[in-house]
């Protein structure tokens, strides 16, 4: 009946199908695009969980897969939003509820009580959803004619298989008391909803709310889980150690290495502006949650150093979050995301960034050269992020600066507070960690080096005199 053949046996249809394939039928538009605006709101909705659960969160490496998982919401978000408008949708109606229903599921899961909770909802429940969702329609949609939508969702498969894999490993050793029970109450809702596609037959009745019976609020406080020991504790400035030099430079990666750590408290300020920020375009949402998640990396680079330095940071290293702590309960989103920019614009000269990827490459450390170079790099990229956004938003640079350092100087880390109250006692841990260092790697600690002492009682280091003599 079919005399067509490919020439010489070349593989038809550019290799994404065969004749039968394409033949097989599929999805109208109008059946495509429902489609495609629900999984748009389910990223878009796990984007917002993760954003508004990522601050309050405890555990140092659940902030951490937020922040990852977050950055492939918002792309993931961006794409299936780029390709409805492609397809005779004006007006588009993608900030719309598309399923009352489905809008509770998410609810219920934002709202859950605690993190083993809140874990079984996302990766237990919504993630493994969304990627049989995602199956669903590369199984049912014809790949020509919407070749398009099966890129966009073939490339989310992946990241959302990789979500799917990391949640199992989570819920094996955090799990969640009634889980079985809760679960089923989470599929319920879900069933009430279609299916995350809307492709079920609805399950009589409407979802249940039962965490979300009481609105949910967003937590701006940072918190931090056991191994954070002292986290109010000022004691060391490293920036003064780096541009000191006097200091021995290959022991310098260690204080690289407590900076990069150190930025954890970044995601928690970014993910507070984006809780606290509404009406902004999309695109926002997807530039300062990829500096979110870059920012995320920094922190891990320096857990990577310690690792490799063989220091346990936990025993070693007071992570403070006090900047975080700050800027989260003392500034608005607006003049929280003015701070970040007015820092970012001071680690741009030659004395910011491309000073610490040169301390890195002096110390013959490779893994510190390599972190401060990407450091750099990236934050290359924050900065035209805030001109982008921030700086628009503001009018001009210089009054974005201005602002910036307005807001700043009005931020109040409180030294002698923190210490009067019993918080902290600002302990000075470098000699401790440093000797530490030198008996591990075989050699004599530099009396210089061991006898730095300073302390951050200043509410904002004034780096100038460091910075013009390095």
């Amino acid at each position: 009946m079919n005399s067509s053949h490919p020439y010489r046996d070349l593989p038809s249809l550019a290799g994404i199908a065969s004749l039968e394939q394409g033949a097989s039928g599929g999805l109208s538009v109008e059946k495509c695009v429902n489609r495609l605006k629900r999984l748009h709101w389910a990223f878009r909705r796990l984007h917002e969980i993760f954003i508004k659960r990522l601050v309050s969160e405890p555990v140092y490496e659940l902030k951490m897969a937020f922040s990852l998982h977050a950055h492939y919401c918002a792309e993931h978000a961006a794409a299936l939003r780029a390709r409805v408008a492609e397809m005779r949708e004006p007006p588009l109606g993608l900030d719309v509820v598309p399923d009352a229903a489905m809008d509770i599921f998410f609810d219920e899961i934002q709202s859950a009580p605690d993190s083993a909770a809140l874990l079984l909802g996302v990766y237990g429940v919504a993630v493994p959803a969304l990627h049989g969702a995602l199956e669903r329609h590369l199984r049912e949609t014809n790949p020509v004619v919407d070749h398009p939508s099966v890129r966009v969702c073939r490339f989310a498969r992946l990241e959302v298989e990789e979500m799917v894999e990391y949640g199992v490993r989570c819920l094996d050793v955090l799990p969640c008391a009634d889980r079985e029970i809760i679960r089923q109450r989470l599929e319920r809702c879900l069933a009430q909803a279609g299916g995350l596609d809307g492709t079920h037959e609805r399950l009589a009745g409407v979802p249940e709310r039962v965490w979300s019976a009481t609105r949910f609020v967003f937590d701006p406080v940072p918190r931090r889980d056991e191994r954070f020991r002292d986290p109010y504790n000022q004691g060391v400035h490293a920036e003064a150690f780096l541009y000191d030099a006097g200091m021995p430079v290959d022991a310098k990666p260690l204080m690289l290495y407590y900076k990069r750590l150190r930025e954890i408290d970044v995601p928690e300020v970014i993910a507070a502006i984006l809780a606290e920020t509404s009406g902004q375009p999309w695109g926002y949402t997807v530039d300062l949650t990829r500096q979110l998640w870059d920012e995320a990396r920094h922190a891990m680079m320096g857990e990577i150093g310690f690792w490799r330095a063989g220091i346990s940071w936990e025993e070693f290293v007071p992570i403070n979050f006090t900047w975080s702590m700050a800027l989260n309960t003392q500034l608005s989103a607006l003049e929280r995301h003015a701070v970040l920019y007015y820092i970012e614009q001071g680690l741009m000269p030659k004395t910011g960034k491309r000073f610490e990827w040169e301390v890195g490459l002096d110390s013959g450390d490779p893994f510190s050269a390599l972190a401060q170079d990407y450091d750099w790099a990236d934050e290359v990229l924050h900065a035209r992020i805030g001109r982008d956004w921030y700086v628009k938003q503001m009018g001009d640079s210089k009054r974005a600066t201005a602002y910036g350092d307005e807001c700043w100087a009005r931020v109040l880390m409180d030294w002698e507070k923190y210490k009067s109250e019993g918080l902290t006692q600002h302990e000075n841990w470098w000699p401790r960690l440093y000797t530490h260092w030198c008996a591990l790697h075989g050699r004599e600690p530099d009396p210089v080096a061991l006898a730095y002492a300073t302390d951050y009682s200043a509410k904002r280091a004034d780096l100038k005199e460091l910075t013009a003599s390095a």
